[in-house]
Parts: C-alpha cells; structure tokens; sequence
C-alpha cells in the first residue's frame, strides 16, 4: 500500500527556480536527487519510510507530490499535508525575507550590484534538519567535490530505496544503527564518523531534538545543543542553521568561499582573514547568511 500527497503553490515573481535545482544537482551520479529540466526528484525517508518527493516548476507555481511505499501510522497520516507543504515550502525557501533585505541594501556601494543582479535569490533548504547537519559535517575541511563523493557513499552504505528506484538519504534513526567501522569504510575520518554517529544517537535518542526545535525553540537552544556536541564548530552550526532551518543571519565568516567572494567583491589583493570578514558581514545583520549566499552564487565554483 502506498500513500501519496501533492500539493500547488503559487510563487512570489521573479522565482529563481534554477538556484534550488541547482543546489539538488550537485551530484552527476544522482543516485538520491535527480533533476531533469524543470523538476526535481529526490528519495528520502518519511518517518522512517522511504519516499520519493518531485517537484515540478512551471508557469510560477510549484507542483509536489510525495510518494511513500507504505501507509504510514494513523497519527501521520493525518497530518502527512500539512506537514509536507511546510517541508516544500522551506525547501523553497519560500519563508525567507528576501524582499525585505532587498529593499534595504538594494543600493548599498558593495552589495547593491550583487542584489540587483541576482534579485530574487533564495537559499535553498535540506528536506530536513538532520540532513543540513549530516551533510555540514561530511563536508568539513574538504572541497565540495570530495563533499559530495562521500555523501554519496554514505547513502549508498545505508541501502535505502524507493520504489521507484531512487535511493533514500539515511535519517538520524538509520545513521545511528551504524558501526563506526561502517562510516569508516565508505570513507569517513574517525573524528567525522564519530561526531556523526553521536549526533545521530542523540537525534534518535531525544537529546538534540532537531525537528522539535525547528519550531519551539530560539536559534540560540539550536546553537547550544549543536555547539556541546565534539565535532561540531561555529561553522557547522551557521551552516546547519541556514541550510536546514532557512536563518538568514548566521555569520559565515569561517566559510573560505565567502572570504575569497568577499575579496573579489572589494577589490583588495590581500586575503580576507576571518575577523576581518566577521566585521564587514555585521553590518548586514539579520541577514549576514543571505549575504554569503549571494558571494557563493557570484562565484564560479559550486557552494555548499
């Protein structure tokens, strides 16, 4: 038995849908997301039960549907809409105040250019928190490609599929039933497998209730459980807070890609260290995330 959803929104003008295709396509093997034209298709797990999300852009709205290969409980299936609308418009990055930022800095000397030739740019968001986190710390003192190489190792370890042939990305519940040698042989450091599996048991367990707090809880309770947690740092937290929650104002100074936008964007020929970006960034609170994300989308490589 198979339950399904789907639902339409009308989006804002100017959508960029290419930016949230483009965040999905990062991996040419497409083994979890695959993105053909204007839609993308994507395996995770709902409630521990393996689905297939696709979205589908055209004519300014976006079409979801979700198929999961079994019905789930009585409880969530009650609430599978609802909860999967909001899931899509995050991921859309459809709450985020792009227009207010806009109408603020659209004439500031540095980045005025920058909004009006990117107007409309949203950050594309992680189906779920844990995934932002997962995916923040696998990319940790590593290129993007390397990134994305080892990513697609721990889903294919995990051995997740859909019915529809997509693999599934592995939730806190399956990482956690992992052995640190398995992390270790798809690739993983042992700092990183253990800092994984130890965020995925305290996920499982309770302790770090990730989706809880998404909507409970101040960004500074999300900070302070990440930050207790050894492995995790002041990056990995703004990057987790950002990319799994849609906070525009985590300050990503540490994020090498940003200081070397940001060195292009001034003109200057020495580097931008990180005190130096932490301070230039201030300035454009509550927004300093959504700055950095208009550096990644200046830049020629492709951003985290």
């Amino acid at each position: 038995m198979r339950r399904q959803a789907a639902i339409s929104i009308a989006l804002p003008g100017g959508f960029r849908a290419g930016n949230i295709l483009a965040f999905h396509r990062r991996d040419t093997q497409e083994l979890a997301e695959r993105v053909t034209g204007d839609s993308l298709h994507k395996g995770l797990l709902w409630d521990g039960i393996p689905a297939c999300l696709r979205v589908h852009f055209a004519d300014g709205v976006a079409t979801a549907e979700i198929a999961l290969d079994t019905e789930p409980g009585q409880d969530a299936n009650q609430d599978l809409e609802p909860r999967f609308a909001a899931m899509v418009r995050r991921m859309l990055g459809l709450e985020q105040t792009v227009e207010a930022f806009e109408e603020r800095f659209r004439d500031d000397p540095a980045i005025g250019p920058l909004i009006s030739a990117q107007k409309g740019l949203r950050v594309p968001v992680t189906a779920t928190p844990f995934e932002a986190l997962s995916w923040a710390v696998t990319g940790q003192q590593i290129s993007v490609a390397a990134a994305v190489s080892l990513r697609r190792r721990l889903i294919v370890a995990a051995g997740i599929r859909h019915a529809s042939g997509m693999l599934c990305y592995p939730d806190a519940a399956r990482l956690a039933l992992f052995a640190e040698e398995d992390l270790r042989a798809a690739g993983f450091s042992t700092a990183k497998a253990r800092t994984l599996l130890a965020l995925a048991r305290l996920v499982t367990g309770g302790e770090l209730p990730l989706d809880v707090l998404a909507g409970a809880a101040s960004i500074d309770e999300i900070r302070s459980g990440l930050l207790a947690v050894r492995g995790v740092g002041p990056w990995t937290v703004d990057y987790v807070l950002l990319r799994g929650y849609g906070w525009l104002d985590g300050s990503l100074h540490g994020d090498v890609a940003v200081r070397r936008g940001m060195q292009a964007l001034l003109g200057t020929e020495d580097r931008v260290g990180e005190a130096e970006a932490k301070e230039w960034l201030a300035r454009y609170a509550p927004w300093r995330a959504l700055v950095a994300a208009h550096l990644w989308a200046a830049g020629t490589a492709v951003a985290y």
